[in-house]
């Protein structure tokens, strides 16, 4: 039996609910983009002055106190397990680039869109910006090897495919390729890129999506069969067992018209 989903629908959420139905969204975030977010002010107290060995007493931190390694540590030790996007692309040129991206998440499902950070200007960024168009291969650990050996740093002109021995697949809707060895496949056009502090959040819409009979089971595919890579901060990690019943889907999944039909209109 499906587990109930919290109500949030009752006396303490409708007010919130109420209140941002009468903001005016657009005005609202075009003033925090022209307004970036200010650093915490000089004074603010940090409990420990460096990453400490054995923590000794409750950390209270402002990030800017310690190292960038201290910080990337804590907070990739704490956004923890991290999916991983295997994202391939092609450039003007016709050269194919392949790189893992950790900082990676589903952002909307109706209609579907993900998005993942490239830290600074790589290959990927470059080949998106140039052609708006890339593919989120899902990796299973049987191919972390190869996965991981895409994240070296080669030249433009090299590529990943041919240094990690993978077999590049004609994608169905864009031009960029998958990786055959993947599980599944999320063909994606790009929607917005934007700067945030040292990365670069890259979201795109699903255009096509891709999966493999082998990981897939009563209905729908299963996380044991896929078996996902997952990033714990400076490490590769796995999937453990599930810890509650499944619930049932969200009321926004219920109504079943598409996104673009209660807008009004057809998709771009």
């Amino acid at each position: 039996m499906l587990a109930r989903r919290p109500d949030t629908t009752g006396p303490l959420s409708r007010p919130i609910n109420d209140s941002l139905e009468t903001l005016d969204v657009g005005a609202v975030a075009g003033r925090a983009l022209d307004s970036p977010v200010r650093d915490p002010p000089p004074g603010t107290v940090s409990s420990h002055e460096c990453s400490p060995i054995v923590l000794d007493a409750p950390l209270e931190l402002n990030p800017s106190k310690w190292t960038k390694l201290e910080v990337y540590d804590l907070i990739t030790s704490l956004v923890v397990p991290r999916p991983v996007a295997w994202v391939s692309t092609v450039g003007p040129d016709g050269i194919r680039n392949l790189a893992p991206h950790s900082y990676f998440a589903l952002v909307a499902d109706d209609p579907p869109h993900v998005a993942f950070s490239s830290i600074g200007v790589k290959d990927t960024l470059r080949n998106i910006r140039a052609t708006g168009e890339f593919v989120v291969n899902i990796a299973s650990r049987r191919i972390l090897s190869a996965l991981d050996a895409t994240a070296a740093d080669l030249a433009p002109s090299e590529d990943e495919f041919t240094f990690a021995s993978l077999t590049a697949q004609q994608s169905r809707v864009v031009r960029a390729p998958r990786v055959a060895e993947a599980s599944a496949h999320l063909e994606c056009r790009v929607t917005s890129i934007a700067s945030v502090g040292n990365g670069n959040l890259v979201v795109g819409r699903v255009l096509h999506i891709h999966v493999d009979p082998s990981v897939w089971a009563q209905g729908r595919v299963s996380a044991k069969l896929l078996d996902p890579v997952v990033r714990l901060s400076r490490r590769y990690g796995a999937l453990s067992r599930t810890y509650t019943p499944e619930e049932e889907p969200s009321a926004h999944v219920i109504n079943t018209a598409p996104a673009e039909a209660k807008r009004g209109g057809p998709p771009p």
